[in-house]
């Protein structure tokens, strides 16, 4: 049966009883470079709510190894371990996904405190936890009773909290269970900020709009957007609405605008060069360019004779990092791999029996609704005909250095939380992921623990957001793939525009996971998913029923022509060969826009010089190449300007920047329609010399001295690094130097077109040798802790950056050589 979308209740469950613990023995971690040379520090703990004796034991990388009595004292002792390693991290989730930033970072905030309560999930909390399986609620209860203790000891002991705590002047909170799926905030989500965009796309362009839209995003399949009957494109207030997205589900950044409320802990000194930037949440054309990759290979493929499993998932940089790397052991479980701290389980690993690995897949799981509001009551909309109230929610916002609480008030329409109203019109979000079974990520402790391909589809079956694509991997020699998320049903359109609420479009429930497509050991001996539309042609889904916008597909391109290439060959593939396919960096767009450039010439000097550099490169984007870095600035810059500035008219580039790169080289290919083969190569040459000439300002006059490098920075931002001192902010942010790679190769490290500073890219890597599972590979960025005083805070950043891994250790015997630090946990 379709599921419902849930009530909107007037007040939400009371947190549960917080535990109160004593203090427990300070854990102090140690690092080392080789192993089986350094001493192994100890330590003890007691913990309240364990049932059982527990024992930990940290790798020289940081990775926890937790063995532990009971399946739910293993993730007690997850939630502890998580929290002693990313308290803050941790802690600033929670705050900003229940709206609490007021409460300890004053009235600055009172603003996206209200936006983050909109999109709370408020419906009944009993099926809520059934949806994810029979032990769902315990497993959450389990873990925040570990993230508690860890809270506790640092109320007994203050030297225990992080630096940030100091530094802002305020106490972690305690966690409820429910915590961990109330939050909605951080699941990708996507195509809100799309509608909006393509709306005003087709108002600049008027008659010319669906062109206009061809070359600003690509549609997978190509269909032409449609505009709904009764839409007005030019009525809408875009920048409205997608700052009320920003405000309602980006991650936090502290800036010159909300830092005065902070505590006396920050001197007048530490408020120098302080950030102007705003919440930052991607947008549908950012979430394109984020680039994982996972694929998994038969065993007749590999030179182990057994399958191989790699995934690379690719998110926003930052210090700390997404990812944790953590191994849950207890009789019956026996896991490990990445999650993300804040949640229970693991999302990427293997349990020793299966493997598996993630990337976005694009369903489309949202929708703008555009109402027309009573002109005598704005909180009435016309539905069906009828006047059809708002359901109101009043909350209370506690504001720190304020008298008394903030009021505020958000309001829904039977489709969602209202972003904006005004001139008689509302316009809410549809999510499905504000539905019942849908907090992102959680429905993956219920697959890690499957130990066949039935079990894992089974669980995939249940999985509801965001959109995934998982491969599979067994110690019997399978291999498999299957996505998951629930994608709603559009009858009548196709979920590109926003549409009148007014009753016309309307979801019909969510397709049943078997309609979508899925492989168990196909012929070809291999899956592999970049994020592309990667539903095959002839299924019944692919032409309508998923989503059109997915992510560029010169990754796949690229990791498709690989794993052809070596079967043609006969070559089998090793772990080695997956880790060297995770950080390629040759660029298919790239040299598709080399072949346009091979047969020009030009009398200009300037122009001739930049021309010989790239006509003599090959495309792969190496940070020391200067043509990588000429590459760069030309294509997304100067060639990008050249070609809107030649094929659309001023009013139209509204969306100039942001067109798609696969857009722009299609219609330098092939030119009829847009300008004449002479014209697309007066393009071409024309944007040269400006591409040099801005290197030169940047990087010297020579230009054998450039270096991709030079300009494409990794450095991991941390959220307080633009409201602290310099020499604080060294301490915050950490930098892994020139790096090469961009958006468009299998190592995708996207940057900001202004500063070519990286934004984003692998968040951590993993190659599995399945049934062999202590040769598997790994590694995380910048580390393992999220505690900037640990030396677990960067000391991976510059082994990710040279494209190294760590051995993933599993087996007891494996652990203990690599062990560094022992923990002894006992129940209190």
């Amino acid at each position: 049966m379709p599921r419902q979308h849930p009530a909107f209740p007037s007040s939400i469950p009371r947190r549960a009883r917080l535990l109160a613990l004593p203090l427990a023995a300070a854990l102090v971690a140690t690092g080392c470079s080789s192993l089986g040379t350094a001493p192994t520090s100890q330590s003890q703990a007691k913990i309240a709510g364990l049932e059982k004796p527990a024992e930990v034991l940290i790798d020289q990388w940081g990775v926890p190894h937790i063995y532990a009595g009971t399946t739910y004292d293993a993730f007690v002792v997850q939630g502890y371990m998580a929290a002693r390693d990313r308290l803050w991290q941790m802690d600033l989730w929670r705050k900003r996904g229940l709206g609490e930033m007021a409460r300890d970072f004053g009235p600055a905030w009172v603003e996206s405190d209200k936006a983050a309560r909109a999109v709370l999930f408020r419906g009944d909390m009993y099926r809520e936890w059934l949806a994810y399986g029979s032990d769902s609620k315990r497993v959450a209860e389990a873990f925040v009773a570990g993230v508690n203790a860890f809270v506790a000891q640092t109320q007994a002991d203050p030297s225990l909290l992080p630096e940030e705590f100091k530094l802002l002047g305020y106490q972690p909170a305690k966690w409820a269970a429910e915590d961990t799926v109330r939050i909605r905030h951080h699941g990708l989500t996507l195509n809100f900020t799309g509608e909006v965009d393509r709306a005003q796309a087709f108002c600049d362009g008027k008659q010319n709009g669906a062109r206009v839209d061809w070359l600003r995003r690509e549609l997978v399949p190509d269909v032409k957007p449609q505009i709904p009957e009764g839409l007005e494109v030019c009525g809408l207030p875009g920048k409205e609405l997608k700052r009320a997205y920003a405000l309602a589900t980006a991650s936090p950044r502290f800036t010159k605008e909300n830092v005065k409320v902070l505590a006396q802990a920050l001197p007048p000194e530490q408020l120098q060069a302080l950030s102007e930037s705003t919440l930052n949440q991607p947008d549908a054309n950012t979430l394109a360019s984020y680039g994982s990759n996972n694929w998994t290979i038969a065993p007749g493929m590999t030179t182990t004779g057994r399958p191989i499993l790699a995934n690379d998932p690719h998110r926003a940089h930052g210090a700390p990092s997404l990812r944790y790397i953590s191994h849950i052991s207890a009789p019956g479980m026996d896991v490990i791999g990445a999650g993300e701290p804040f949640l229970p389980g693991i999302s990427i690993g293997h349990n020793g029996r299966i493997a598996f690995g993630l990337t976005r897949f694009y369903m489309d799981q949202e929708d703008l609704y555009v109402y027309e509001t009573n002109p005598q009551n704005s909180k009435e909309y016309k539905y069906q005909g009828r006047w059809e109230p708002m359901t109101r929610v009043t909350e209370t916002i506690p504001v720190k250095g304020a008298a008394k609480p903030v009021i505020v008030e958000n309001w829904y329409t039977r489709h969602g939380p209202v972003l904006a109203a005004e001139n008689n019109k509302a316009y809410a979000l549809r999510a499905a992921w504000l539905d019942l079974g849908m907090a992102p990520y959680f429905g993956s402790m219920d697959y890690m623990r499957a130990q066949n391909f039935d079990q894992f589809r089974a669980a995939m079956n249940r999985w509801g957001a965001p959109g995934e694509n998982q491969v599979y991997a067994d110690s019997s020699g399978n291999i498999g793939w299957i996505p998951g998320g629930l994608t709603p049903i559009r009858p009548n359109w196709d979920g590109l525009m926003p549409v009148p609420g007014d009753g016309r479009f309307e979801w019909t429930g969510y397709r049943n996971g078997d309609e979508l497509p899925w492989e168990f050991n196909p012929q070809r001996g291999y899956v592999v998913t970049a994020n592309e539309n990667n539903v095959p042609p002839a299924h019944p889904l692919y032409q309508k029923g998923i989503g059109y916008e997915w992510s560029d597909s010169a990754r796949a391109q690229r990791l498709h022509g690989l794993f052809e290439k070596a079967a043609k060959e006969g070559r089998k593939l090793s772990v080695a060969d997956s880790e060297a396919w995770q950080t390629d960096i040759v660029a298919v767009p790239a040299q598709r826009l080399l072949k346009l450039l091979a047969p020009l010439k030009s009398s200009d000097a300037q122009t001739a010089q930049g021309l010989a550099m790239l006509q003599g490169w090959d495309g792969t984007m190496a940070k020391d190449s200067a043509a990588a870095a000429l590459y760069e600035v030309w294509s997304n810059a100067t060639l990008k300007k050249a070609l809107t500035d030649r094929v659309l008219a001023a009013g139209e580039r509204s969306f100039a920047k942001d067109t798609s790169p696969t857009r722009m080289i299609t219609v330098l290919e092939n030119p009829q329609g847009w300008m004449s083969p002479t014209e697309r190569d007066q393009v071409l040459l024309s944007s040269i010399a400006p591409a040099m000439q801005w290197l030169q300002g940047k990087l010297g006059a020579d230009a054998k001295s450039w270096a991709w490098g030079d300009l494409h920075q990794a450095i991991f931002v941390h959220p307080l690094a633009g409201v602290v001192d310099s020499a604080t902010r060294q301490k915050l942010n950490v930098g892994a130097g020139g790096i090469g790679g961009s958006s468009a190769t299998p190592m995708a490290t996207s940057y900001n077109a202004d500063t070519y500073q990286l934004t984003s890219g692998a968040s951590f890597r993993m190659v599995v040798d399945v049934g062999n599972w202590d040769a598997s590979r790994v590694v995380n960025t910048p580390g393992q802790s999220g505690n900037p005083a640990s030396p677990h805070y960067r000391d991976l950043a510059n082994t990710w950056a040279a494209g190294q891994y760590f051995p993933l250790a599993y087996s007891r015997s494996a652990v203990e050589k690599a062990t560094r630090e022992r923990i002894a946990l006992t129940p209190q």
